[in-house]
């Protein structure tokens, strides 16, 4: 079996969350099973390696943004595996010292995203992560805050697209997700 069948093979849906007439397609099950949990996160080193890197001038990857709260899931171990930093991306007032924030809209209403202002250096080599890509206004924002700081994102990185939303269309960098899906 591949590794992607293997990762959807446990994902679970959930119809009506969180609202009436949204399929939730769920990754905590992937974690449940650690075989598939070291599937999800080396196809997800692997792709940096054999794709990302090429993206970048230096050949390095400086930094791992997870976006809140799913993308600090997966982000901390990749970063580990390559060397990197990892930096949280967190809503509003989560995170102490000095942070600079950003507003979005997602798909159930409007939102703020924070980042400590120390977190990225000017010219460091950035990929978000997070487990969904849906209306991309969450990860939308995290570019911009990594933009804010002198970081340059390199690529975005998700477990799950839901294509006929659109989201990729709203980035300012190079799309990857390991599942896509039209609903």
């Amino acid at each position: 079996m591949a590794d992607v069948d293997i990762i959807k093979s446990h994902l679970t849906s959930h119809p009506d969350f969180p609202h009436k007439g949204v399929l939730f397609l769920d990754v905590f099950p992937v974690l449940q099973n650690p075989l598939a949990f070291e599937i999800l996160v080396t196809h997800l080193v692997q792709h940096i390696t054999s794709h990302t890197l090429g993206i970048s001038q230096t050949k390095k990857i400086d930094v791992i943004v997870g976006l809140d709260a799913r993308g600090f899931l997966f982000g901390p171990i990749i970063a580990l595996r390559l060397g990197a930093a990892f930096v949280p991306i967190r809503k509003a007032g989560k995170l102490p010292g000095k942070c600079i924030s950003v507003s979005f809209e997602k798909e159930y209403g409007t939102d703020s995203f924070e980042m400590q202002a120390d977190a990225i250096k000017p010219g460091q080599t950035v990929v978000v992560i997070d487990d969904l890509l849906a209306t991309g206004g969450s990860a939308k924002a995290a570019g911009e805050l990594v933009a804010k700081l002198g970081g340059k994102t390199l690529e975005f990185l998700f477990v799950i697209e839901l294509l006929f939303l659109k989201g990729a269309s709203r980035l300012d960098g190079p799309v990857y997700s390991i599942i896509q899906t039209e609903g």
